[in-house]
């Protein structure tokens, strides 16, 4: 039977501070590593898959003043100095091992910030979400805490589906079918997160899990801003079948453009992974 499995990865990232906020809390990370170092990537570009080994991230900082701000960027810059010594359990095809390592980098990022808002009076306080995709030959793994978001696209032409789960109360009412898409979006609590990184919680316990890859899926990584301006129908649209006019856009600016222009109400990032042949 012919393998499906894909040689090679495509990706676009963006962020923009949408039209309200003057600084941007949100960061996103693309790299490439082994085991013995990183390289930070492009915000637009390609690669095969079996001499590396990926990652991308976004999270959305929270805190007073630029706290926020730091946050997010000491939660991707942690993932540089972390992976790499794990590189060897992909190569060597132990896979058992990758949530321990995902686990252990969500509570290395936790200690971090409650570390600095701790110290510093300007930090206290300071949290983020971060969701995170490991991608190695064959497999997507995934580790998340917040309310940013991770969205699979099958390439046999499925429906769209998260695979995150918003961690605040009014994600649990929309799983539970308490509340529809639209109601959730407005809800006033939509954006009280019961878990994150830092801002003064006690105990880390990330969303892990994997997908298998096959040729032609393609994957959203989201800030909750893009979300503020998109139904999840609006998403799929914009990914499967853009206008004329929207294609001139790369996939991840042609998402932010499109939310920032409905709402801008928030930060907006996204980075939109697609594997092939």
């Amino acid at each position: 039977m012919e393998s499906n499995v894909p040689m090679a990865i495509e990706w676009t990232g963006h962020t923009d501070c949408g039209r309200v906020r003057k600084n941007n809390e949100d960061s996103f990370l693309c790299l490439e590593f082994d085991g013995r170092e990183v390289h930070y990537l492009g915000k637009v570009g390609e690669g095969g898959l079996g001499q590396f080994d990926y990652v991308f991230a976004v999270s959305d900082g929270m805190g007073g003043a630029h706290a926020g701000e730091f946050a997010s960027r000491i939660a991707v810059e942690k993932i540089t100095k972390l992976l790499p010594p794990a590189y060897k359990l992909s190569a060597a095809g132990f896979g058992g091992g990758f949530s321990e390592v995902l686990e252990e980098l969500f509570d290395e990022v936790h200690k971090a910030l409650g570390y600095l808002g701790a110290c510093y009076e300007e930090c206290a306080g300071m949290g983020a979400t971060l969701t995170l995709c490991w991608v190695s030959p064959g497999w997507l793994r995934y580790a998340h805490i917040g309310d940013s978001r991770l969205y699979y696209l099958p390439g046999s032409g499925g429906p769209m589906r998260q695979l995150t789960e918003d961690h605040t109360h009014v994600g649990w009412l929309y799983r539970n079918g308490k509340l529809n898409e639209r109601e959730a979006r407005s809800h006033p609590g939509r954006n009280s997160l019961q878990k994150a990184l830092g801002a003064g919680h006690q105990f880390v316990d990330p969303q892990i899990g994997s997908v298998g890859l096959e040729a032609g899926d393609r994957f959203l990584l989201a800030s909750d801003g893009l979300i503020d301006g998109l139904f999840d129908s609006q998403l799929e649209r914009l990914l499967r079948s853009p206008d004329p006019g929207e294609q001139a856009l790369l996939p991840a600016q042609r998402l932010v453009s499109a939310s920032v222009e409905r709402s801008g109400r928030d930060n907006t990032t996204a980075i939109v992974l697609g594997f092939g042949d």
